[in-house]
């Protein structure tokens, strides 16, 4: 008996590892470098696509913009030359202008905001459109929090001490358009490309969650930080729909059901880190400013004259209003 038993458990390990030998193995495009909560999402979802698919199906991640910068991986993802990337929402705008609603100025004012609009109905439209728009289809949200402003030159606390600043952001139209409805012109500038400008003061500034901070060691090159709250960034997995479309049902479902597990241990992640990251990064010699007025003059500025200037661009003042009315907020006019 204790030989066929064996003999069984045996055979069992000889098919597992059969079972992995043969897995196949997809490529994760993260922009992040490791420590943050990028890098944690990913790992999340290669944990779940394992253990869903009872190791048939596994993943790498590929830090540190490794495959390239976060727009050229949607294009990648599009063509179906890469299977799937973590990137910062405001890159996927671009090809699907919908989804660029959140990344509109102070509409998403908290964490529970955030998940409450993804992974509610109007998450659920985006992802359509998204697959509509750019060919690729987004099967998990990360979360990594407010974006902060950082500078190596002084304090900030008001629209007043924004003035003077060289500040990077993303090629992305709304970004642009709320630094300039401070009163400063921002520089874009592709992701791989900031840190060696803060470093050799190209630019003296730039605005990333703490989680992303602290994983590109940007305390390094920066100083000070201004807690100005205006985008709460959201981190979508994308996959291509061409590799997508080619899986089974069966397959379909256990990479959505990954990406949900990994949606909800992003959201854990950021609530038991971010606040350790803030204390890390003041402990390296960063200093911490909050806006005057809690951020009202900020918020005046930004909504009156951004939100208008991109309804049309969004598809309109009413795919605004369906995600401030989800929240319970006014709707805009």
């Amino acid at each position: 008996m204790n030989i066929a038993r064996n003999l069984l458990a045996g055979t069992a390990l000889a098919l597992m590892a059969s079972v992995q030998a043969y897995a196949t193995e997809y490529r994760v495009a993260v922009g992040d470098g490791a420590g943050g909560t990028q890098e944690a999402f990913g790992k999340a979802f290669v944990e779940a696509l394992e253990q869903e698919t009872g190791g048939e199906m596994t993943a790498k991640l590929f830090l540190n913009g490794q495959l390239g910068d976060e727009q050229d991986t949607v294009t990648a993802a599009a063509t179906g030359t890469l299977d799937f990337s973590i990137l910062a929402i405001n890159n996927i705008t671009p090809f699907s202008p919908s989804v660029g609603t959140l990344t509109l100025p102070y509409v998403i004012l908290s964490q529970d905001d955030a998940e409450q609009v993804t992974q509610g109905d109007v998450g659920q439209q985006m992802i359509e459109k998204t697959v509509e728009d750019a060919g690729v289809r987004i099967i998990g949200w990360g979360y990594s929090g407010f974006r902060v402003l950082t500078n190596s030159k002084k304090p900030v606390s008001s629209v007043a001490d924004l003035q003077g600043l060289v500040v990077r952001v993303p090629k992305n139209e709304i970004m642009i358009e709320t630094y300039k409805s401070w009163g400063i012109n921002p520089t874009p500038m592709a992701w791989g490309e900031t840190f060696a400008a803060l470093q050799q003061k190209v630019v003296d500034g730039q605005d990333n969650p703490y989680m992303t901070v602290y994983a590109m060691k940007f305390d390094e090159v920066q100083k000070h930080i201004t807690e100005l709250r205006y985008i709460f960034s959201i981190e979508p997995l994308i996959v291509s729909e061409a590799l997508f479309e080619s899986l089974s049902d069966e397959q379909q479902a256990q990479v959505l059901a990954a990406g949900e597990a990994a949606t909800q241990a992003s959201s854990v992640f950021l609530r038991e880190q971010e606040s350790r990251i803030k204390e890390e990064l003041v402990a390296r010699g960063m200093e911490i400013t909050a806006p005057a007025d809690d951020e009202q003059e900020f918020i005046d500025l930004a909504t009156a004259a951004v939100w208008p200037k991109f309804y049309d661009q969004i598809g309109g003042v009413e795919v605004l209003n369906e995600v401030l009315t989800s929240l319970g907020r006014p709707a805009a006019e």
